[in-house]
């Protein structure tokens, strides 16, 4: 994993590091959506007719009561790799906690370049809002969540109204975004993974989520941590400082001393919550929205 040049805002993705690690400790929870998991639910939910357009739904076990909050959990990889069975931990770890939990695949580079893996989100949770009554989750109680890219992803999402208008959804149906380790002020693209992604956008500046902050979001909870070399802690520092210049009216920043850049994600998983609270964290800031 390479550091990052001090006077330059780039982001290095772990290709190799960060999938293997958490793949290892998806195996727990690969039951998720079986009887004996924490989970129940569906897999393979198309959302569109690539064969990456599918999605997976984890449901609370047992839940019979009235909808539960749903959130949609974008997974990190350089935008170029990264499968939704490696992350069946996050929603395992979710839906142990009471939210519906959907993790969907998107396309990739080198297949498609931005924005195209953001569309695929704003696709995918359409269809969400669209069908996720049927899995006991509200659609009016949909939050996003995303790690590394997938932050990158959901803060699009979240940020630039013009994807979710795009489908036919408003951006005041999302009800909070939690961005985990995410890259959000990351010009020029000055290496492999973001040329390779963002270098055939026409104008770069609309690439990157710090120039979309705008008073009218939902709450946003940014997470990092202190040793994270891969995707420096300052881009979630910039953005949450931009938003509350923009008078966003919920901004809140974490930065856990001595996690790296999987820390924040492998911390949601049932092995390695010692290593922070950020379950905890997330949840506590689901709830209160």
């Amino acid at each position: 994993m390479l550091l990052q040049p001090p006077a330059t805002m780039t982001i290095q993705i772990a290709r190799r590091t960060i999938l293997p690690l958490l793949a290892g400790l998806a195996l727990p929870a690969c039951e998720a959506l079986r009887p004996g998991g924490f989970s129940e639910g569906t897999r393979d939910v198309a959302y569109g007719p690539h064969p990456r357009q599918r999605m997976d739904i984890y449901v609370p076990k047992g839940v019979q009561d009235a909808p539960k909050p749903v959130v949609f959990f974008i997974y990190g990889g350089s935008w170029a790799n990264g499968a939704k069975e490696t992350y069946s931990f996050v929603g395992d770890a979710l839906s142990a906690r009471g939210f519906v939990t959907v993790i969907a695949d998107y396309r990739l580079v080198p297949e498609v370049r931005f924005p195209v893996f953001i569309e695929d989100g704003a696709l995918a949770l359409r269809v969400v809002r669209d069908i996720i009554a049927r899995f006991g989750g509200s659609p009016r109680a949909l939050h996003l969540m995303g790690h590394s890219a997938g932050a990158y992803n959901a803060m699009m999402l979240t940020l630039d109204k013009r994807y979710l208008t795009a489908v036919g959804m408003r951006s005041g149906e999302i009800r909070s975004t939690v961005g985990l380790s995410g890259p959000y002020d990351f010009l020029p693209f000055d290496i492999d993974v973001t040329k390779d992604a963002f270098g055939s956008a026409p104008v770069p500046a609309q690439t990157q989520p710090i120039n979309f902050a705008r008073r009218d979001t939902p709450p946003i909870f940014l997470a990092t941590g202190s040793e994270d070399t891969t995707v420096l802690p300052r881009n979630s520092e910039r953005l949450a400082l931009a938003l509350e210049k923009a008078g966003a009216r919920s901004v809140s920043l974490k930065i856990y001393p001595g996690l790296g850049h999987a820390g924040t994600a492998t911390a949601l998983s049932r092995l390695l919550q010692w290593q922070a609270p950020v379950l905890d964290d997330v949840v506590t800031f689901l709830t209160a929205r």
